[in-house]
């Protein structure tokens, strides 16, 4: 019996298992807020202000995925030895590309503007890209901070950040001010994130301007970057989809829906992203102990997110009205085909890891290249049957596709790779 409970105990000793449960924390705490924000938001703003909202986000991911360029990631998995010299040389490559994003979401603004025939989102987008002129300045701190695994740093930041958006966000609503009560809070916080990390990390840059280094940098990234570029545009595809061939009104009750359906499980989904890579990076060249950390991981992750995705999804025709408004009766339908699809996100997502984990990022893009023009038809054709087609094209491209990968990427890594070492 004694025996029984130590195992038991140095399961949740597991690293991984603790920064899961301090970011499963910080998810509670942010999600908590965010559900008292969008009941607020819900009724405070119409569908389409929140269609206004999404052509806004949806242009800064897309440029922000450049942020995603893999500098970071090489930073986690670099060797002790050069942590140093490649902290020093992506400060001031960090700089150079987050300008880059600020000039390039400003110019953006006016094109997707003419686009949707709509002259309101340009100053809201060129707003959002003034992020991109403070996050430099944390940025090595946090890569490195993820790198020593402690994740309750970044858990601290985000809720601390997150929360205080979500509350001037219910404030600034209730004040009228319509789709900026979403857009301002989203530069205003950035703030707290940088003094958090600094404040929790000592390291600071050193020395004048270098340029050496980058090519390792960008070399290591290029595929990283491939892939987020493919993952940011599926992610918003549907949105563009929608707003281009049903319209803003109908875009706003799909954002809704969305956010309000896949909100909660996306929040544990990231907890379990940000903890898992470092934890895999940590034993990448031993394969046995890699395997046992990966096979772990996805029975956290089924442990996670199944129970709780099933538990949302049959309760969404009761929460929906009572917490939101009959108003958005009509977004139960496409809420509960969105958060099913939540399930087999979390396990591809844990295998790209892996092949990140092992240098083989190149076979994880072509994957994504292969999985985002399957997605991007499959929207195309649902969108013949309104938002609600669209629902069921996310949902099935993505239980059937994505544990088809899971599946042939887990062979890949602990089967022909073991064959070639051996």
């Amino acid at each position: 019996m004694l025996a029984q409970l130590r195992d038991r105990f140095e399961k949740f000793n597991n690293p991984f298992v603790q920064n899961i449960g301090w970011m499963g924390a910080s998810g509670a705490v942010i999600r908590i807020f965010r559900l008292i924000t969008t009941v607020g938001l819900a009724r405070f703003l119409s569908p389409y202000d929140f269609g206004l909202v999404a052509i806004v986000l949806t242009t800064n991911e897309f440029v922000q995925v450049f942020s995603r360029n893999g500098i970071a990631a090489k930073l986690i998995q670099a060797d002790e030895a050069d942590i140093e010299e490649l902290s020093q040389s992506a400060y001031w490559l960090g700089w150079l590309v987050f300008f880059s994003l600020f000039v390039l979401q400003c110019l953006a603004a006016f094109p997707i503007a003419w686009f949707y025939h709509d002259n309101q989102i340009i100053l809201p987008i060129c707003f959002m890209a003034i992020s991109y002129l403070l996050i430099p300045l944390a940025d090595v701190q946090a890569a490195r901070i993820q790198r020593e695994n402690r994740i309750k740093v970044i858990a601290l930041s985000n809720t601390l950040q997150i929360t205080t958006d979500n509350i001037l966000s219910l404030a600034l609503a209730f004040g009228g001010l319509g789709m900026w009560a979403i857009v301002l809070p989203k530069v205003l916080v950035v703030p707290i994130w940088i003094y958090v990390i600094c404040s929790n990390h000592s390291w600071r840059p050193q020395g004048k301007f270098t340029t050496k280094h980058w090519g390792n940098l960008l070399d290591f990234g290029r595929n990283v970057l491939g892939v987020e570029l493919l993952k940011t545009f599926r992610n918003n595809m549907d949105y563009l989809i929608i707003g281009r061939f049903l319209g803003l009104q109908e875009l706003g009750v799909y954002y809704f829906a969305f956010n309000a359906g896949l909100g909660i499980s996306l929040g544990v989904i990231n907890a379990i992203d940000t903890s898992l890579f470092p934890h895999l990076c940590a034993v990448r060249s031993d394969l046995s102990q890699l395997w046992e950390r990966y096979r772990s991981s996805q029975k956290t992750i089924a442990f996670a997110i199944v129970p709780l995705v099933l538990l949302q999804s049959s309760l969404a025709p009761f929460y929906v009205p009572i917490l939101f408004g009959q108003k958005w009766v009509e977004a139960i339908p496409v809420l509960i085909l969105i958060c099913l699809s939540a399930i087999p996100r979390p396990f591809a997502d844990a295998t790209s890891h892996l092949l990140l984990a092992v240098d083989k990022s190149q076979i994880d893009l072509r994957w994504n290249l292969l999985f985002t023009g399957v997605f991007t038809l499959s929207l195309l054709i649902g969108v013949q049957w309104q938002s609600l087609g669209v629902a069921i094209a996310v949902l099935v491209t993505h239980t059937v596709l994505l544990p088809l990968f899971v599946l042939w990427g887990t062979r890949y890594v602990f089967t022909r790779l073991q064959l070639q070492q051996a």
